[in-house]
């Protein structure tokens, strides 16, 4: 893979990362945290439609490598939902 097909992919899993972020309403950070949530994001959707036996739809192929581009964003709302879940200050009584 030459560098141009991995900076396609670093924008790529920026972007899905960014989406996942805005779907379930919590932000880890900035743009490269975004880059690293969406490739945490790609692995745990991709990981989940294979326990479901689901397809990959709206794949991205760049230079031979595949970015299931659907299950990065679905993996990163959950993954991020799950942080802000676990981040979030519990009130004293």
């Amino acid at each position: 893979m030459t560098l141009v097909g991995l900076l396609v992919l670093l924008v790529i899993a920026a972007i899905a990362g960014m989406l996942g972020q805005a779907l379930s309403g919590y932000s880890v950070g900035g743009c490269f945290m975004s880059i690293v949530v969406g490739f945490i994001g790609a692995f745990l959707g991709i990981w989940i439609s294979q326990l479901l036996g689901l397809p990959e739809p709206l794949s991205i192929s760049v230079q031979g490598e595949s970015f299931p581009l659907l299950w990065a964003v679905i993996g990163s709302a959950l993954f991020t939902a799950g942080l802000g879940l676990l981040s979030r200050r519990r009130r004293a009584w």
